[in-house]
């Protein structure tokens, strides 16, 4: 499989290594190291080793199975050591150092060069990058990164695919922070060889992965990406940035051409590939996706403990496509049973607070053959807790998505919400978040496998 080599390699040489604590070569071998397979610290001008590792003077010499090469060397020697890895049938590399298309003219002749040394020789090499911060895979403890701090994203089901670096990192360290467990973590930069098809189609193929989040500054083949995404089996949400004139900014960046914003969400909507406006929103939305069953349809079915937040939720989903159908008749006669007369038992259903048969009303919206997606939104009371067991049950007899969110003292949801995520059942703090993830399950369940014509006049190839 294309870039086999760079996110599955059996070995790692770190160009450009060094002893001296602080330096990129020295972070990355430490980096490095954590993986499960040799890694060679290669430097003609050092002696002795690092981290037990013994300095080698030239990828040509490893003595041992060796895919992917970390470099760490400056931006104009760049494509003669990736000319000695394609002599080395290394296939794979990381390339950190700035100063490539991103920088003028000069950069992006020097990039034209680097693209040459990788293609053109016997044996071809894989480049993520330049002017990336590289990549992470927690479950193998590969980190292919000259960052610092990062062994502690927690492992998971969600591939993050950024063009930015920095921005890869900041969804990383949120993932962390909200116990988001992610598959891999890539940061494409000036994609020489590797760039959103090539990871979107890696990705897509990982066991691990369940959806994959992107971050779109620009791209030169618009199309491919969207034709990536529509083929991919695999979930996949959208943060496309640029709605304002940043281009100059964008292109000093990753090289990137920024297109109309406009036309870059005409066509993922045409792809069927949900978009976000934020961060935040993109690992919401990528979590649930990662998370739940697919749902067969739009429909959603609202159960709150508390009318004003089922207001703004209801409100949220609207705006976002989402349907709230009636209830079947009989559902409705069963939650008129369960609830006092003062509640709303339609779509929302309003129980009005918290109740011992809480989760009696969330299981029969759940069980109603209209509803595809059920949000359901209780403020926590220590008195009544939340209806775990019945969602325990629910989860598996209903095979839908069924999304949970509250609110609380930090220290109790801290404790009591993990038993819900435990039963694949996604929580979220505020009820604007509920509605934005299951407005990405909305989205999805709204994908369609062939796009629909552009308009006339429309382009979306830049």
């Amino acid at each position: 499989m294309a870039v086999q080599d760079v996110f599955d390699p059996s070995g790692i040489a770190v160009v450009g290594a060094s002893d001296t604590p602080g330096k990129m070569g020295y972070e990355a071998v430490q980096n490095a190291i954590e993986f499960d397979g040799p890694v060679y610290p290669v430097n003609p001008s050092a002696s002795g080793s690092v981290f037990g590792r013994e300095f080698v003077d030239s990828v040509g010499a490893i003595d041992g199975p060796v895919d992917l090469a970390l470099v760490c060397v400056p931006a104009p020697v760049v494509p003669s050591v990736i000319a000695e890895c394609g002599e080395a049938g290394i296939g794979g590399a990381v390339i950190f150092a700035g100063g490539f298309a991103e920088a003028g003219a000069d950069g992006e002749q020097l990039q034209d060069e680097l693209v040459a040394a990788a293609t053109e020789g016997e044996n071809e090499v894989d480049l993520l990058g330049p002017n990336t911060s590289g990549f992470l895979v927690p479950d193998e403890s590969l980190y292919a990164t000259f960052a610092t701090g990062i062994e502690t994203v927690p492992a998971g089901n969600l591939a993050i695919v950024a063009q930015s670096g920095g921005l890869a990192y900041s969804l990383a360290f949120q993932a962390e922070n909200r116990g988001i467990g992610v598959s891999a973590m890539v940061g494409l930069g000036n994609r020489a060889t590797v760039g959103f098809d090539e990871a979107i189609a890696y990705f897509d193929g990982d066991d691990r992965t369940d959806a994959i989040v992107l971050h779109v500054e620009g791209t030169d083949d618009a199309r491919s990406l969207l034709e990536t995404c529509r083929a991919a089996e695999t979930p996949i949400l959208a943060y496309n940035v640029g709605e304002q004139d940043v281009g100059d900014f964008a292109e000093s960046h990753t090289g990137a051409l920024t297109g109309r914003y406009e036309l870059y969400e005409a066509g993922f909507a045409q792809y069927g590939v949900p978009t976000v406006r934020s961060t935040a929103e993109l690992l919401d939305g990528g979590r649930v996706l990662a998370t739940c069953p697919r749902p067969d349809g739009p429909n959603v079915g609202v159960v709150t403990a508390q009318a004003g937040p089922g207001i703004a939720i209801a409100d949220r989903l609207k705006a976002a496509g989402a349907t709230l159908p009636s209830l079947d008749p009989e559902t409705q006669a069963v939650i008129e049973d369960i609830l006092p007369g003062i509640t709303f038992s339609a779509n929302p259903v309003d129980t009005g607070r918290p109740m011992p048969a809480f989760g009696d009303v969330v299981a029969a919206v759940a069980r109603d053959d209209t509803i595809d997606i059920v949000l359901v939104y209780e403020l926590y009371e220590d008195g009544i807790g939340y209806p775990t067991e019945t969602l325990e049950e629910l989860v598996s007899a209903v095979d839908k998505p069924i999304v949970f969110a509250t609110g609380g003292p930090d220290d109790t949801l801290r404790e009591e919400l993990p038993e819900l995520e435990a039963l694949g059942v996604p929580t979220y703090r505020t009820p604007e978040a509920g509605a934005d993830a299951v407005a990405a399950l909305v989205r999805a369940a709204k994908r369609t496998r062939a796009p629909d014509a552009v308009s006339p006049g429309a382009e979306v190839s830049r």
